[in-house]
Protein backbone atom coordinates (compact mmCIF):
# COMPACT_ATOMS: atom_id res chain seq x y z
CA UNK A 1 0.00 0.00 0.00
CA UNK A 2 1.14 3.52 -0.77
CA UNK A 3 1.04 7.09 0.36
CA UNK A 4 -1.01 8.51 -2.51
CA UNK A 5 0.09 12.08 -3.25
CA UNK A 6 -2.74 13.79 -5.12
CA UNK A 7 -1.32 16.63 -7.20
CA UNK A 8 -3.84 19.44 -7.77
CA UNK A 9 -2.72 23.08 -8.02
CA UNK A 10 0.83 22.17 -6.99
CA UNK A 11 2.39 20.74 -10.16
CA UNK A 12 6.00 20.68 -8.94
CA UNK A 13 8.41 18.55 -6.92
CA UNK A 14 10.51 21.40 -5.46
CA UNK A 15 8.99 22.96 -2.35
CA UNK A 16 6.14 20.48 -2.44
CA UNK A 17 5.71 19.70 1.24
CA UNK A 18 3.00 17.16 0.61
CA UNK A 19 5.40 15.08 -1.47
CA UNK A 20 8.22 15.47 1.07
CA UNK A 21 6.06 14.63 4.08
CA UNK A 22 4.41 11.64 2.43
CA UNK A 23 7.79 10.23 1.40
CA UNK A 24 8.87 10.31 5.05
CA UNK A 25 5.95 8.05 5.96
CA UNK A 26 6.23 5.39 3.25
CA UNK A 27 6.34 4.51 -0.46
CA UNK A 28 4.71 7.20 -2.62
CA UNK A 29 2.27 6.89 -5.50
CA UNK A 30 2.25 10.32 -7.23
CA UNK A 31 -1.22 10.83 -8.76
CA UNK A 32 -2.92 13.39 -10.97
CA UNK A 33 -6.63 13.02 -11.72
CA UNK A 34 -7.95 14.46 -14.98
CA UNK A 35 -11.61 15.11 -14.26
CA UNK A 36 -13.72 15.39 -17.45
CA UNK A 37 -16.54 17.01 -15.48
CA UNK A 38 -14.19 19.77 -14.35
CA UNK A 39 -13.50 20.64 -17.98
CA UNK A 40 -17.22 20.99 -18.63
CA UNK A 41 -17.49 23.78 -16.08
CA UNK A 42 -18.29 27.27 -17.44
CA UNK A 43 -14.98 28.74 -16.22
CA UNK A 44 -12.75 26.10 -17.88
CA UNK A 45 -11.10 26.41 -21.30
CA UNK A 46 -8.80 24.73 -23.75
CA UNK A 47 -5.97 27.19 -23.21
CA UNK A 48 -5.99 26.29 -19.54
CA UNK A 49 -5.82 22.56 -20.26
CA UNK A 50 -3.03 23.05 -22.79
CA UNK A 51 -1.02 24.99 -20.21
CA UNK A 52 -1.69 22.37 -17.51
CA UNK A 53 -0.80 19.47 -19.80
CA UNK A 54 2.60 21.06 -20.43
CA UNK A 55 3.05 21.46 -16.67
CA UNK A 56 2.17 17.77 -16.25
CA UNK A 57 4.82 16.79 -18.81
CA UNK A 58 7.48 18.65 -16.80
CA UNK A 59 6.16 17.21 -13.54
CA UNK A 60 6.25 13.67 -14.92
CA UNK A 61 9.88 14.11 -15.99
CA UNK A 62 10.87 15.57 -12.61
CA UNK A 63 9.17 12.74 -10.72
CA UNK A 64 10.84 10.19 -12.99
CA UNK A 65 14.22 11.62 -11.99
CA UNK A 66 13.24 11.07 -8.36
CA UNK A 67 12.34 7.45 -9.05
CA UNK A 68 8.70 7.22 -10.15
CA UNK A 69 6.92 9.11 -12.96
CA UNK A 70 3.57 10.76 -12.40
CA UNK A 71 0.61 8.38 -12.49
CA UNK A 72 -2.30 9.86 -14.38
CA UNK A 73 -5.90 8.67 -14.29
CA UNK A 74 -9.02 10.01 -16.03
CA UNK A 75 -12.40 10.10 -14.30
CA UNK A 76 -14.16 11.62 -11.31
CA UNK A 77 -12.04 11.68 -8.17
CA UNK A 78 -14.18 9.26 -6.17
CA UNK A 79 -14.09 6.63 -8.92
CA UNK A 80 -10.34 6.95 -9.43
CA UNK A 81 -9.59 6.76 -5.71
CA UNK A 82 -12.08 3.95 -5.35
CA UNK A 83 -10.30 1.88 -7.99
CA UNK A 84 -6.96 2.43 -6.25
CA UNK A 85 -8.49 1.49 -2.92
CA UNK A 86 -10.08 -1.66 -4.35
CA UNK A 87 -6.68 -2.66 -5.74
CA UNK A 88 -5.18 -2.25 -2.26
CA UNK A 89 -2.95 0.64 -3.29
CA UNK A 90 -3.99 3.36 -0.83
CA UNK A 91 -2.62 3.53 2.68
CA UNK A 92 -3.16 7.29 3.11
CA UNK A 93 -4.14 10.21 0.87
CA UNK A 94 -2.09 13.41 0.76
CA UNK A 95 -2.69 16.76 -0.96
CA UNK A 96 -2.34 20.47 -0.56
CA UNK A 97 -5.37 22.45 0.49
CA UNK A 98 -7.11 23.86 -2.56
CA UNK A 99 -9.17 27.04 -2.81
CA UNK A 100 -10.57 26.52 -6.28
CA UNK A 101 -13.93 26.98 -7.96
CA UNK A 102 -17.30 25.68 -6.83
CA UNK A 103 -16.67 22.34 -8.58
CA UNK A 104 -13.43 21.62 -6.70
CA UNK A 105 -15.01 22.77 -3.42
CA UNK A 106 -17.90 20.30 -3.77
CA UNK A 107 -15.59 17.55 -5.05
CA UNK A 108 -13.32 17.88 -2.03
CA UNK A 109 -16.32 17.61 0.28
CA UNK A 110 -17.23 14.32 -1.44
CA UNK A 111 -13.65 13.03 -1.22
CA UNK A 112 -13.52 13.88 2.49
CA UNK A 113 -16.75 11.93 3.06
CA UNK A 114 -15.40 9.00 1.01
CA UNK A 115 -12.19 8.93 3.05
CA UNK A 116 -14.14 8.91 6.30
CA UNK A 117 -16.35 6.09 5.03
CA UNK A 118 -13.37 3.90 4.10
CA UNK A 119 -11.20 4.84 7.08
CA UNK A 120 -8.54 6.50 4.92
CA UNK A 121 -6.60 9.37 6.47
CA UNK A 122 -6.49 12.38 4.14
CA UNK A 123 -3.76 14.82 5.12
CA UNK A 124 -4.08 18.29 3.59
CA UNK A 125 -1.25 20.78 4.01
CA UNK A 126 -1.23 24.54 3.51
CA UNK A 127 -0.13 25.36 -0.04
CA UNK A 128 0.70 29.07 0.18
CA UNK A 129 -0.45 31.94 2.41
CA UNK A 130 -4.14 31.02 2.60
CA UNK A 131 -5.24 29.73 6.02
CA UNK A 132 -8.12 27.26 6.26
CA UNK A 133 -10.73 27.81 8.97
CA UNK A 134 -9.35 31.29 9.68
CA UNK A 135 -11.15 32.86 12.64
CA UNK A 136 -9.83 36.40 12.31
CA UNK A 137 -7.82 38.50 9.87
CA UNK A 138 -5.82 39.95 12.76
CA UNK A 139 -2.19 38.94 12.42
CA UNK A 140 -2.75 37.40 8.99
CA UNK A 141 0.16 39.23 7.34
CA UNK A 142 2.63 38.09 10.00
CA UNK A 143 1.48 34.50 9.56
CA UNK A 144 2.01 34.90 5.81
CA UNK A 145 5.56 36.13 6.39
CA UNK A 146 6.36 33.20 8.68
CA UNK A 147 4.96 30.63 6.27
CA UNK A 148 6.66 32.11 3.22
CA UNK A 149 9.91 32.69 5.09
CA UNK A 150 10.31 29.01 5.99
CA UNK A 151 12.82 26.91 4.07
CA UNK A 152 11.74 25.40 0.77
CA UNK A 153 11.26 21.65 0.91
CA UNK A 154 13.75 19.73 -1.27
CA UNK A 155 12.36 16.96 -3.48
CA UNK A 156 12.67 13.46 -1.97
CA UNK A 157 13.77 10.26 -3.64
CA UNK A 158 10.85 7.89 -4.26
CA UNK A 159 10.78 4.22 -5.18
CA UNK A 160 9.73 3.02 -8.63
CA UNK A 161 6.34 1.30 -8.85
CA UNK A 162 5.10 -1.47 -11.10
CA UNK A 163 2.09 0.45 -12.38
CA UNK A 164 0.79 1.86 -15.65
CA UNK A 165 1.43 5.61 -15.54
CA UNK A 166 -1.26 6.52 -18.10
CA UNK A 167 -1.11 9.03 -20.94
CA UNK A 168 -1.77 12.77 -20.75
CA UNK A 169 -5.02 13.25 -22.72
CA UNK A 170 -5.54 15.74 -25.52
CA UNK A 171 -8.16 18.48 -25.70
CA UNK A 172 -10.03 16.42 -28.27
CA UNK A 173 -10.16 13.29 -26.11
CA UNK A 174 -11.56 15.37 -23.24
CA UNK A 175 -14.11 17.03 -25.59
CA UNK A 176 -12.75 20.48 -24.72
CA UNK A 177 -13.81 23.02 -27.37
CA UNK A 178 -11.14 24.40 -29.69
CA UNK A 179 -9.51 27.44 -28.15
CA UNK A 180 -7.27 29.57 -30.35
CA UNK A 181 -4.65 31.35 -28.25
CA UNK A 182 -1.64 31.80 -30.58
CA UNK A 183 0.51 33.76 -28.13
CA UNK A 184 -0.22 31.70 -25.03
CA UNK A 185 2.60 31.22 -22.55
CA UNK A 186 4.10 27.73 -22.51
CA UNK A 187 3.42 25.71 -19.39
CA UNK A 188 5.89 23.88 -17.17
CA UNK A 189 8.39 24.51 -14.42
CA UNK A 190 11.28 25.17 -16.79
CA UNK A 191 9.44 28.13 -18.30
CA UNK A 192 8.60 29.44 -14.81
CA UNK A 193 12.22 29.28 -13.65
CA UNK A 194 13.38 31.05 -16.79
CA UNK A 195 10.85 33.86 -16.28
CA UNK A 196 11.74 34.30 -12.60
CA UNK A 197 15.42 34.54 -13.47
CA UNK A 198 14.94 37.06 -16.27
CA UNK A 199 12.51 39.15 -14.20
CA UNK A 200 14.93 39.48 -11.29
CA UNK A 201 18.00 39.99 -13.48
CA UNK A 202 16.74 42.66 -15.89
CA UNK A 203 13.04 42.66 -16.87
CA UNK A 204 11.74 43.78 -13.49
CA UNK A 205 13.86 46.90 -13.02
CA UNK A 206 11.04 49.22 -14.06
CA UNK A 207 8.17 46.97 -13.00
CA UNK A 208 6.57 49.60 -10.79
CA UNK A 209 6.41 52.29 -13.47
CA UNK A 210 5.66 50.07 -16.47
CA UNK A 211 3.32 47.36 -15.16
CA UNK A 212 0.21 49.37 -16.12
CA UNK A 213 1.34 49.91 -19.70
CA UNK A 214 -0.41 47.71 -22.29
CA UNK A 215 2.81 47.70 -24.32
CA UNK A 216 5.59 47.55 -21.73
CA UNK A 217 3.70 45.55 -19.10
CA UNK A 218 4.01 42.43 -21.19
CA UNK A 219 7.77 42.44 -20.50
CA UNK A 220 8.00 44.44 -17.28
CA UNK A 221 5.61 42.17 -15.36
CA UNK A 222 7.04 38.87 -14.16
CA UNK A 223 4.42 36.90 -16.15
CA UNK A 224 4.59 34.20 -13.47
CA UNK A 225 0.87 34.31 -12.68
CA UNK A 226 -0.20 31.15 -14.60
CA UNK A 227 2.68 29.16 -13.10
CA UNK A 228 1.67 30.31 -9.63
CA UNK A 229 -2.00 29.56 -10.32
CA UNK A 230 -1.29 25.94 -11.27
CA UNK A 231 1.63 25.47 -8.90
CA UNK A 232 4.49 24.88 -11.35
CA UNK A 233 6.48 27.14 -9.03
CA UNK A 234 5.72 27.87 -5.39
CA UNK A 235 5.01 31.30 -3.98
CA UNK A 236 7.56 30.57 -1.26
CA UNK A 237 10.29 29.94 -3.83
CA UNK A 238 9.47 33.22 -5.56
CA UNK A 239 9.35 35.06 -2.24
CA UNK A 240 12.81 33.75 -1.34
CA UNK A 241 14.22 34.74 -4.71
CA UNK A 242 12.77 38.25 -4.47
CA UNK A 243 14.10 38.66 -0.91
CA UNK A 244 17.57 37.55 -2.03
CA UNK A 245 17.53 40.00 -4.93
CA UNK A 246 16.41 42.85 -2.66
CA UNK A 247 19.23 42.02 -0.25
CA UNK A 248 21.72 41.93 -3.11
CA UNK A 249 20.65 45.38 -4.32
CA UNK A 250 20.59 46.87 -0.82
CA UNK A 251 24.12 45.69 -0.03
CA UNK A 252 25.67 46.44 -3.41
CA UNK A 253 26.00 50.16 -2.72
CA UNK A 254 23.99 50.89 -5.83
CA UNK A 255 21.59 53.82 -5.73
CA UNK A 256 19.20 52.11 -8.13
CA UNK A 257 15.85 53.34 -6.86
CA UNK A 258 13.98 51.70 -9.73
CA UNK A 259 14.95 48.22 -8.58
CA UNK A 260 14.22 48.99 -4.93
CA UNK A 261 10.78 50.40 -5.65
CA UNK A 262 9.88 47.72 -8.17
CA UNK A 263 10.81 44.80 -5.93
CA UNK A 264 9.02 46.35 -2.98
CA UNK A 265 5.92 46.74 -5.11
CA UNK A 266 6.22 43.20 -6.43
CA UNK A 267 6.63 41.80 -2.93
CA UNK A 268 3.40 43.49 -1.87
CA UNK A 269 1.60 41.80 -4.74
CA UNK A 270 2.76 38.41 -3.53
CA UNK A 271 0.91 39.22 -0.30
CA UNK A 272 -2.16 40.47 -2.17
CA UNK A 273 -2.26 37.20 -4.10
CA UNK A 274 -3.08 35.25 -0.94
CA UNK A 275 -5.11 38.09 0.60
CA UNK A 276 -7.70 37.77 -2.15
CA UNK A 277 -7.74 33.98 -2.27
CA UNK A 278 -8.30 34.03 1.49
CA UNK A 279 -11.60 35.81 0.87
CA UNK A 280 -12.90 33.00 -1.33
CA UNK A 281 -11.64 30.44 1.18
CA UNK A 282 -13.68 32.19 3.88
CA UNK A 283 -16.67 32.93 1.62
CA UNK A 284 -17.10 30.20 -1.07
CA UNK A 285 -20.35 31.76 -2.33
CA UNK A 286 -18.40 34.82 -3.47
CA UNK A 287 -18.00 33.10 -6.84
CA UNK A 288 -21.73 33.31 -7.54
CA UNK A 289 -23.30 35.84 -5.16
CA UNK A 290 -22.74 39.54 -4.48
CA UNK A 291 -20.48 39.98 -1.47
CA UNK A 292 -22.84 42.73 -0.28
CA UNK A 293 -26.51 41.77 -0.57
CA UNK A 294 -27.50 45.41 -1.04
CA UNK A 295 -26.60 45.02 -4.73
CA UNK A 296 -28.63 41.86 -5.32
CA UNK A 297 -31.38 43.53 -7.36
CA UNK A 298 -29.35 46.30 -8.98
CA UNK A 299 -28.37 44.64 -12.26
CA UNK A 300 -30.53 42.19 -14.19
CA UNK A 301 -29.38 38.59 -13.75
CA UNK A 302 -30.26 37.82 -17.36
CA UNK A 303 -27.35 39.01 -19.46
CA UNK A 304 -27.79 41.12 -22.60
CA UNK A 305 -26.11 38.72 -25.02
CA UNK A 306 -25.66 41.33 -27.75
CA UNK A 307 -23.67 43.59 -25.44
CA UNK A 308 -21.78 40.69 -23.87
CA UNK A 309 -20.74 39.25 -27.24
CA UNK A 310 -19.58 42.64 -28.55
CA UNK A 311 -17.55 43.23 -25.39
CA UNK A 312 -16.02 39.75 -25.47
CA UNK A 313 -15.08 39.91 -29.15
CA UNK A 314 -13.55 43.39 -28.93
CA UNK A 315 -16.29 44.93 -31.08
CA UNK A 316 -17.67 47.64 -28.78
CA UNK A 317 -16.62 50.64 -30.85
CA UNK A 318 -14.24 51.80 -28.11
CA UNK A 319 -10.79 51.19 -29.66
CA UNK A 320 -8.66 50.78 -26.55
CA UNK A 321 -11.16 48.49 -24.86
CA UNK A 322 -11.44 46.39 -28.02
CA UNK A 323 -7.65 46.21 -28.33
CA UNK A 324 -7.39 44.89 -24.76
CA UNK A 325 -10.01 42.19 -25.32
CA UNK A 326 -8.40 41.08 -28.57
CA UNK A 327 -4.99 41.03 -26.91
CA UNK A 328 -6.42 38.88 -24.11
CA UNK A 329 -7.95 36.44 -26.58
CA UNK A 330 -4.61 36.04 -28.35
CA UNK A 331 -2.34 35.81 -25.30
CA UNK A 332 -4.37 34.55 -22.32
CA UNK A 333 -3.06 37.43 -20.20
CA UNK A 334 -3.75 41.10 -19.48
CA UNK A 335 -2.08 43.46 -17.04
CA UNK A 336 -3.86 44.57 -13.87
CA UNK A 337 -5.12 47.99 -14.98
CA UNK A 338 -6.52 46.66 -18.23
CA UNK A 339 -8.28 43.82 -16.39
CA UNK A 340 -9.91 46.36 -14.13
CA UNK A 341 -10.89 48.60 -17.03
CA UNK A 342 -12.52 45.93 -19.22
CA UNK A 343 -14.42 44.58 -16.20
CA UNK A 344 -15.59 48.04 -15.21
CA UNK A 345 -16.89 48.79 -18.71
CA UNK A 346 -18.87 45.53 -18.75
CA UNK A 347 -20.33 46.26 -15.32
CA UNK A 348 -20.96 50.01 -15.43
CA UNK A 349 -21.21 51.18 -19.02
CA UNK A 350 -22.89 48.03 -20.36
CA UNK A 351 -24.67 47.40 -17.04
CA UNK A 352 -24.10 43.64 -17.20
CA UNK A 353 -24.27 41.47 -14.11
CA UNK A 354 -20.68 40.52 -13.30
CA UNK A 355 -21.19 36.75 -13.42
CA UNK A 356 -21.29 36.23 -17.21
CA UNK A 357 -18.44 38.64 -18.09
CA UNK A 358 -16.54 37.07 -15.20
CA UNK A 359 -16.98 33.60 -16.65
CA UNK A 360 -15.87 34.78 -20.08
CA UNK A 361 -12.71 36.34 -18.64
CA UNK A 362 -12.07 33.24 -16.53
CA UNK A 363 -12.03 31.15 -19.70
CA UNK A 364 -9.73 33.60 -21.45
CA UNK A 365 -7.18 33.85 -18.64
CA UNK A 366 -4.48 31.19 -18.70
CA UNK A 367 -3.68 32.34 -15.16
CA UNK A 368 -7.26 31.94 -13.93
CA UNK A 369 -7.12 31.78 -10.14
CA UNK A 370 -10.70 31.65 -8.77
CA UNK A 371 -9.88 33.30 -5.44
CA UNK A 372 -8.29 36.32 -7.08
CA UNK A 373 -10.54 36.42 -10.12
CA UNK A 374 -13.97 36.55 -8.48
CA UNK A 375 -12.85 38.96 -5.79
CA UNK A 376 -11.51 41.32 -8.41
CA UNK A 377 -14.55 40.93 -10.66
CA UNK A 378 -16.77 41.98 -7.76
CA UNK A 379 -14.42 44.79 -6.73
CA UNK A 380 -14.40 46.26 -10.22
CA UNK A 381 -18.18 45.82 -10.47
CA UNK A 382 -18.81 47.72 -7.24
CA UNK A 383 -20.63 44.93 -5.38
CA UNK A 384 -18.32 44.37 -2.39
CA UNK A 385 -19.72 47.27 -0.37
CA UNK A 386 -16.27 48.17 0.99
CA UNK A 387 -14.31 49.22 -2.08
CA UNK A 388 -14.29 52.47 -4.00
CA UNK A 389 -16.59 52.50 -7.02
CA UNK A 390 -14.09 53.03 -9.80
CA UNK A 391 -15.62 53.68 -13.21
CA UNK A 392 -12.90 53.69 -15.86
CA UNK A 393 -13.47 55.86 -18.92
CA UNK A 394 -12.37 53.64 -21.86
CA UNK A 395 -11.57 56.67 -24.03
CA UNK A 396 -9.47 58.38 -21.38
CA UNK A 397 -7.71 55.12 -20.53
CA UNK A 398 -6.71 54.77 -24.18
CA UNK A 399 -5.28 58.27 -24.27
CA UNK A 400 -3.47 57.84 -20.94
CA UNK A 401 -2.12 54.31 -21.33
CA UNK A 402 -1.53 54.23 -25.09
CA UNK A 403 -0.76 57.87 -25.99
CA UNK A 404 1.07 56.97 -29.21
CA UNK A 405 -1.66 54.53 -30.20
CA UNK A 406 0.82 51.73 -30.89
CA UNK A 407 -1.07 49.10 -28.88
CA UNK A 408 -4.47 50.15 -30.22
CA UNK A 409 -3.35 50.14 -33.85
CA UNK A 410 -1.69 46.75 -33.42
CA UNK A 411 -4.94 45.12 -32.30
CA UNK A 412 -7.52 47.26 -34.09
CA UNK A 413 -6.11 47.55 -37.63
CA UNK A 414 -9.53 48.64 -38.96
CA UNK A 415 -8.64 52.16 -37.76
CA UNK A 416 -5.56 52.51 -39.96
CA UNK A 417 -7.12 55.42 -41.85
CA UNK A 418 -8.09 57.33 -38.68
CA UNK A 419 -5.73 60.12 -37.66
CA UNK A 420 -3.85 59.72 -34.36
CA UNK A 421 -5.72 62.68 -32.91
CA UNK A 422 -9.01 60.80 -33.11
CA UNK A 423 -7.79 57.23 -32.62
CA UNK A 424 -9.56 56.73 -29.29
CA UNK A 425 -12.66 58.60 -30.50
CA UNK A 426 -12.78 57.65 -34.19
CA UNK A 427 -16.39 58.76 -34.55
CA UNK A 428 -15.13 62.36 -34.32
CA UNK A 429 -12.76 62.08 -37.28
CA UNK A 430 -13.64 63.77 -40.58
CA UNK A 431 -13.39 60.47 -42.42
CA UNK A 432 -15.42 58.62 -39.79
CA UNK A 433 -18.34 57.83 -42.16
CA UNK A 434 -16.07 55.65 -44.29
CA UNK A 435 -14.86 53.66 -41.28
CA UNK A 436 -17.38 53.77 -38.43
CA UNK A 437 -20.27 51.51 -39.22
CA UNK A 438 -18.41 50.18 -42.24
CA UNK A 439 -15.24 48.40 -41.15
CA UNK A 440 -15.44 49.22 -37.43
CA UNK A 441 -18.57 49.38 -35.25
CA UNK A 442 -20.15 52.45 -33.75
CA UNK A 443 -19.92 52.71 -29.95
CA UNK A 444 -22.53 50.37 -28.50
CA UNK A 445 -23.35 52.85 -25.69
CA UNK A 446 -22.86 56.50 -24.83
CA UNK A 447 -20.04 55.89 -22.37
CA UNK A 448 -20.35 59.22 -20.56
CA UNK A 449 -24.09 58.96 -20.04
CA UNK A 450 -23.88 55.29 -19.08
CA UNK A 451 -21.21 56.01 -16.47
CA UNK A 452 -23.28 58.84 -14.99
CA UNK A 453 -26.35 56.63 -14.65
CA UNK A 454 -24.36 53.75 -13.16
CA UNK A 455 -22.65 55.98 -10.62
CA UNK A 456 -25.94 57.44 -9.46
CA UNK A 457 -27.56 54.01 -9.08
CA UNK A 458 -24.72 52.51 -7.09
CA UNK A 459 -24.09 55.41 -4.75
CA UNK A 460 -27.79 55.77 -3.97
CA UNK A 461 -27.68 52.33 -2.35
CA UNK A 462 -24.84 53.13 0.03
CA UNK A 463 -26.53 55.67 2.23
CA UNK A 464 -28.87 53.62 4.40
CA UNK A 465 -28.09 52.17 7.83
CA UNK A 466 -28.57 48.53 6.89
CA UNK A 467 -26.07 48.89 4.05
CA UNK A 468 -23.47 50.37 6.40
CA UNK A 469 -23.97 47.63 8.98
CA UNK A 470 -23.43 44.85 6.43
CA UNK A 471 -20.45 46.70 4.95
CA UNK A 472 -18.88 46.93 8.39
CA UNK A 473 -19.32 43.18 8.88
CA UNK A 474 -17.70 42.52 5.49
CA UNK A 475 -14.77 44.79 6.34
CA UNK A 476 -14.30 43.05 9.67
CA UNK A 477 -14.24 39.61 8.05
CA UNK A 478 -12.41 40.24 4.79
CA UNK A 479 -10.70 43.63 4.95
CA UNK A 480 -6.96 44.10 4.93
CA UNK A 481 -5.63 45.12 8.33
CA UNK A 482 -2.79 46.96 6.57
CA UNK A 483 -5.29 49.41 5.10
CA UNK A 484 -5.75 50.91 8.55
CA UNK A 485 -9.48 51.22 7.94
CA UNK A 486 -11.71 50.16 10.78
CA UNK A 487 -15.42 49.43 10.67
CA UNK A 488 -17.58 52.43 11.59
CA UNK A 489 -20.45 52.21 14.03
CA UNK A 490 -21.57 55.82 13.86
CA UNK A 491 -23.92 57.21 11.27
CA UNK A 492 -22.15 58.88 8.39
CA UNK A 493 -23.25 59.93 4.96
CA UNK A 494 -20.65 57.64 3.45
CA UNK A 495 -18.97 54.55 4.78
CA UNK A 496 -15.19 54.51 4.62
CA UNK A 497 -13.92 52.56 1.64
CA UNK A 498 -11.02 50.21 1.63
CA UNK A 499 -7.91 51.31 -0.21
CA UNK A 500 -8.12 51.37 -4.01
CA UNK A 501 -6.44 48.02 -4.31
CA UNK A 502 -5.03 47.09 -7.72
CA UNK A 503 -5.40 43.71 -9.35
CA UNK A 504 -2.35 41.64 -8.45
CA UNK A 505 -0.25 41.68 -11.62
CA UNK A 506 2.51 39.18 -10.98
Amino acid sequence: MYQVVWFKRDLRVFDNRVLSRAAEVGPVLPLYIVEPEFWKQPDASGRQWQFISECLEDLRKDLARLGQPLVLRIGDAISVLGNLQSAGLISSLWSHEETGNNFSYRRDQKVAAWCRNYGIVWTELQNHGVIRRLKSRNGWSKRWDLHMGADCAPPPQIAALDIDVGAIPTMESLSIPTDCCPERQAGGRRAAQKLLKSFLSHRGENYRSLMSSPLDGKEACSRLSPYIAWGAISLREINHAVAARRQEINTSGSANQSWRQSLKSYNSRLHWHCHFIQKLEDEPNLETKNLHSGYDDVRPLECNKTLLDAWSAGETGFPFLDACMRFLRATGWLNFRMRAMVTAVASYHLWLHWREPGLEMARLFTDYEPGIHWNQIQMQSGTTGINTIRIYNPVKQGKDQDPAGIFTRRWVPELSKIDDKFLQEPWRAENAPGVIGATYPEPIVDHLLAAKIARKKLWSIRGNTSFRKEANDIQEKHGSRKSGIQPTRRKKTKIPNQLKLPLPSI
